[in-house]
């Protein structure tokens, strides 16, 4: 069925004739059924239903109904169990869903599952699940309003005059400089109309403190959030609030732009650029891209917002199809960070730390300040080695170096996550002399606290905050705004707001300048502007002290001097020049296998039978080569890469050429996936 014909479809009502049903499973097409002889009921799209499925019973989700089918009548299979009463999924999450499968070439059953909670997909009529009742607010209140300086004034009322209707607006505002405010605002507004108020934030991390503040700005209005972290039944206690329209304010990950609103007012990414809102793996698909989308088909506003934003969102504003809105200062009377770079090179160092950098640590503690300390690496130390013949510890499955967890103790992979018992001795030469060589934030802690003995270090990576309350708690110890150290990972960059951080010490720069990957640099000075965000916010001045073997690069000097806006533009001219995205599009075609050959050779088969067709509609073929990363889990990774100036040229092809990458004699022994519009590539 094409996209205008299913969404054709989900305005019928399906109470004769043949029912489109679509269910879980990895087969790209809905299949044909019968209504009940014995249905009285309209069977409308959205509806779930009970269906006989191979030798199997299965829960399918009514897409519409037409006329006739191209099986015979008496091949079609009748209906079970028609389970819903009125439609579970209204026809705006059906157009979503539709749209998704088909722009992400991923089976539709597959994405309405996806779209539905736990509770859902078992089949439950909705009088049957087990929730609490829902929040009644008579009356409703806004409390906490503050003033808006003229940047944000303007930014607001370019929203709130904009036309009724869809329109994408891209909040590009500095670390601080109040675009939370311009959201609660803008929320305001669409709920004293009573209309309902999607968020997406990246990280569950950062849903609690985003709660505490909404919560505490609306105190009579429903909040509900929408996240991983919850239990099934409050996943879909939540999902039920805002499909009846109870609750008005919609908190969540990425998964929370498939959550039903009865009555949508306005959706708000914040952190737009964040690769969080990508899914990596199975349905992969971008929550910030189907914001827009759903945005255009529920026809109201969607508001992106970040201090760093994508390359691809910035080129969106430039070419005027999103309306730009910039806050080039911060909010109160606070300045930007100062940044200097420390060159490392020659310089004796003490545990990853120079002399200049431990005396400014000191410096600042002394003063009563905060410090932040960023390593984006976890663990304590990311690899070990045998002093005496130089064996070193590595995950077979994976073919990279374990790292050394100490408190624990015991050796993980972080590709496959499998861990190993830590062995006194080197299993080739027997010696002890086993040494740790590099930094993670474990090792890192211990040398502060050495350095440091007195001030309290909060750690915080995924080690330390696997427990939402254990994040609570040293996220409200930090803001008691004592002299601290505080150490982590990238969970430091996003969003948190540090008033007695004076000090962000970044101890190594250097990861991201030379990569094969085209997005490294725009993902490196997007979290390098991010950790340095959290300095000076208050009243007291920030500074930015950088470690790096590469002080002179352009990449850094153009951060440090002029700033992430003409750093991302310098870059967006650089893809320009190159045609590399958002200036061209990309499908990127992984195969893995347990041997190498297979994963090759299906790729190779791919691009022989695409290798014709791409060159008439003048499309590229990258590879297949071996994934940056070429082994993990114990399987061989390779990729191809689908390349075209036009995103029509390459949607088309794939839709042809599909059928026949699912019929190659190889496709059956590999596990292979297509990704549209890729970020990662490791």
């Amino acid at each position: 069925m094409s996209i205008n014909q299913a969404n054709k479809a989900l305005h019928a009502s399906a109470s004769q004739g043949v029912l489109k049903v679509a269910v879980n499973t990895p087969l790209r097409k809905h299949f044909d059924y019968l209504a009940p002889d014995d249905c009285s009921q309209h069977i409308r799209p959205g509806m779930r239903v009970r269906v006989s499925f191979g030798k199997r019973e299965l829960i399918g989700l009514v897409l519409g109904e037409e006329d006739k089918s191209e099986l015979e009548q008496g091949a079609l299979k009748t209906i079970l169990e028609v389970i819903d009463e009125e439609a579970l999924l209204d026809d705006s999450i059906l157009s979503l869903c539709t749209w998704a499968a088909s722009y992400y070439h991923y089976p539709i059953g597959q994405v309405l599952y996806h779209a539905l909670p736990a509770h859902a997909r078992k089949g439950k009529k909705l009088a049957e699940t087990d929730i609490d009742n829902v929040i009644e607010a008579e009356t409703h209140a806004e409390n906490g309003k503050l003033s808006l300086n003229p940047e944000q004034q303007a930014a607001l009322q370019q929203i709130s005059a904009a036309k009724k209707g869809y329109h994408c607006f891209l909040l590009e505002g500095v670390t601080g400089s109040g675009k939370t405010e311009v959201y609660l605002q803008a929320i305001a507004e669409k709920l004293s109309k009573g209309l309902q108020v999607l968020v997406l934030v990246p990280e569950i991390s950062l849903t609690p403190q985003t709660l505490h503040r909404f919560q505490q700005r609306f105190t009579q209005y429903p909040i509900v959030t929408f996240h991983s972290g919850l239990s099934d039944k409050q996943r879909f206690q939540a999902w039920q609030e805002a499909r009846s329209g109870t609750a008005k304010i919609i908190i969540g990950t990425r998964s929370a732009i498939f959550v039903p609103l009865k009555n949508p007012g306005l959706i708000i990414v914040d952190e737009e650029h964040d690769a969080s809102y990508k899914q990596q793996d199975g349905f992969r698909y971008s929550a910030r891209d189907l914001a827009v989308y759903r945005a255009q088909l529920s026809n109201i506003p969607v508001l992106l917002g970040s201090a760093t934003p994508s390359l691809e969102s910035i080129n969106n504003a430039l070419a005027k199809r999103y309306t730009l809105l910039t806050l080039d200062k911060r909010a109160s009377q606070a300045k930007q960070p100062k940044f200097k770079s420390i060159d490392l090179k020659g310089k004796t160092l003490q545990e990853g730390f120079s002399e200049e950098l431990l005396e400014a640590i000191r410096h600042h503690l002394l003063q009563g300040n905060q410090v932040l300390v960023f390593l984006n690496r976890r663990g304590f130390a990311p690899l070990l080695q045998c002093h005496d013949c130089g064996w070193t510890a590595t995950c077979p499955r994976c073919d990279i170096s374990y790292t050394l967890h100490r408190k624990s103790p015991e050796l993980r992979c972080h590709r496959c996550e499998s861990q190993k018992k830590l062995a006194s001795q080197c299993p080739v030469c027997q010696s002890s002399a086993l040494i740790p060589i590099g930094l993670g934030t474990e090792r890192t802690e211990v040398a502060l606290e050495s350095q440091f003995p007195g001030f309290p270090i909060f750690r915080i990576d995924r080690d330390t905050t696997r427990s939402q309350e254990r994040l609570g708690n040293t996220l409200s110890a930090i803001q008691e705004g004592k002299p601290a150290i505080l150490l982590g990972t990238q969970m430091l960059a996003k969003g948190h707001h540090f008033p007695k951080v004076t000090l962000v010490a970044i101890l190594d720069a250097d990861g991201g300048l030379f990569s094969s990957d085209f997005r490294a640099q725009e993902f490196m000075g997007q979290l390098l502007i991010q950790v340095a965000g959290r300095a000076g916010r208050e009243n007291q001045a920030g500074e930015v002290l950088i470690q790096t073997h590469n002080s002179t690069h352009p990449a850094l000097l153009t951060l440090s001097s002029e700033g992430y806006k003409n750093f991302s533009r310098q870059l967006l001219k650089q893809r320009q020049d190159v045609q590399l995205p958002p200036f061209s599009f990309q499908a990127l075609i992984r195969a893995e296998a347990s041997k190498s050959s297979l994963a090759e050779s299906f790729l190779q088969a791919i691009k022989q039978c695409t290798r014709d067709p791409a060159a008439k509609a003048n499309i590229l073929l990258l590879g297949p080569l071996p994934a940056p990363m070429e082994k993990r889990a114990g399987r061989f990774r390779f990729q191809l890469i689908i390349q075209s100036g036009e995103r029509a040229a390459l949607h088309n092809l794939l839709r042809r050429l599909l059928p026949q990458y699912e019929e190659l004699p190889l496709s059956r022994r590999v596990r292979w996936s297509i990704d549209i519009d890729p970020l990662d590539f490791s």
